[in-house]
């Protein structure tokens, strides 16, 4: 078969290097994409009146017909025309003749790929980020039932201090505000047009480039044509995004997966989220938040993977770019699917508020308040941390906690306790205290489950 590039070529690749060369196999996912940058192209050409009105109907006509059979799925591509952009060329050309071939006026294959990348990469961003609103939709709804659902805070993964479940929840929710930030700013970078661009230098024909960016929408148009095919910074940036995304994610997968053992039992996946064993008959396992814990890496790769490609690539177009591609595609059904089955684990999940509650009354977890109980009557904090370090090993000597102590054990501490002791110590007032702005305070958070609503509107 001749290449449509083939003129100077005495000699053809045998099969088995076209199918290494093609990009086919997974280009294809452009195909929409590429019929939109065409249909602009070509209304741009017939409006700078580089081809005739007839001609830019009748591949208008073509672009449409291709674009429908698309939909219906007829299309068959071929490796021997290596990518989506000469499959589609060629089959424009069986379909309406040799005028078919002017199509490519006034562009290259560098600047077409690039623009393809664009259109899709756009599209599949705000796919994106409406996901990632309807998960914080979910966490939010999930928060507002447990504002007083009391759970045990760790550092260290260790008991630390009481808190909120609800305010637990909505640091995720926040983690995620700053993703859907990240996509939305790289909008900046990646809503301009390349097309127009050429192989790398501009063209002779008096195109207008700015025409055909209105078009399909962009904002603006590469003002340097070396960087407008060469620039593969908006897809650096998509994956740099989707990889502190899939980290988040990752994070509250890591927790779900603990909290729903045996040991925490403080929640309970939906069976629809879990799986079973094939020879333990108990088991129930939370096997989509591990699968999203595990695709985290490969997200990360797809990251790395790019980056190498692009670290020793001199200007402008080289076939290693080639590479762009899968990771790209890969990355998008990664984040699209771990988002949207994320949605559905918090939506469905059963919170054990009993045993949270249980929990936070069997630790240590309420000692700072009594450092703090102390600072506030004049004793230095150092020094109030160590007479409550003192009470607490009293305590462990005992097999009890804190509030099981006799009110000699305090006094016996400092003179500064009073009988009052015992009602500061209860988890939900050391909740409901830590008032300050951003705290685990109940006021606290239900102001931010406000500002959270806010948000999503």
């Amino acid at each position: 078969m001749t290449k449509l590039w083939g003129g100077r070529f005495t000699k053809t690749a045998e099969e088995w290097v076209d199918a290494f060369g093609a990009s086919i196999g997974f280009d294809q996912k452009l195909v929409d994409e590429d019929l939109e940058g065409s249909l602009a192209h070509v209304t741009m050409l017939g409006k700078c009146g580089i081809l005739p009105a007839n001609e830019v109907e009748l591949i208008k006509k073509g672009l449409n017909t291709l674009r429908e059979k698309a939909k219906a799925g007829e299309l068959v591509f071929s490796v021997q025309n290596e990518d989506i952009h000469l499959n589609l060329e060629k089959m424009l050309i069986d379909e309406i003749g040799p005028v078919g071939g002017k199509l490519h006026t006034g562009r290259s294959r560098n600047d077409q790929v690039t623009t393809d990348m664009h259109l899709f990469l756009r599209k599949e961003t705000k796919e994106i980020m409406s996901a990632v609103k309807a998960l914080q939709q979910a966490l939010v709804n999930q928060a507002s039932n447990h504002v007083e659902t009391l759970i045990p805070g760790y550092t260290h993964l260790q008991r630390a201090q009481p808190v909120s479940f609800a305010h637990h929840l909505l640091a995720y929710f926040w983690m995620l505000e700053r993703d859907y930030g990240r996509y939305q700013d790289s909008m900046k970078r990646l809503n301009i047009s390349p097309l127009g661009a050429g192989a790398l230098a501009g063209t002779t024909f008096p195109i207008d480039r700015a025409y055909s960016a209105e078009l399909l929408g962009f904002d603006g148009i590469y003002e340097n044509s070396l960087d407008a095919v060469s620039d593969r910074d908006y897809i650096l940036e998509f994956m740099s995004a989707s990889s502190t995304l899939m980290m988040h994610l990752s994070r509250l997968c890591e927790e779900l997966i603990l909290w729903s053992s045996q040991e925490f039992q403080f929640i309970e996946m939906d069976d629809t989220f879990a799986t079973g064993s094939s020879i333990m008959p108990q088991k129930k396992n939370p096997d989509m938040a591990e699968l999203i814990r595990g695709k985290t890496g490969r997200v990360y790769g797809n990251l790395f993977s790019m980056m190498t490609i692009l670290k020793g690539l001199p200007l402008a177009y080289n076939k290693d770019m080639q590479e762009d591609k899968e990771g790209m595609f890969d990355t998008v059904e990664t984040v699209k699917g771990s988002l949207n089955i994320f949605a559905g684990m918090i939506d469905t999940m059963t919170v054990n508020h009993e045993t949270m509650e249980k929990a936070v009354h069997q630790d240590f977890s309420n000692a700072t308040e009594l450092a703090d109980y102390l600072a506030t009557k004049g004793m230095p904090f150092r020094e109030a941390h160590e007479v409550v370090g003192k009470l607490v090993l009293v305590a462990i000597n005992k097999g009890i906690y804190l509030l099981d102590l006799h009110f000699s054990d305090f006094q016996e501490a400092s003179a500064l306790f009073e009988e009052n002791i015992y009602d500061v110590l209860q988890p939900k007032t050391v909740v409901a205290r830590r008032n300050s702005a951003g705290g685990t305070g109940f006021e606290q958070v239900k102001i931010a489950l406000q500002k959270a609503e806010e948000l999503l509107k």
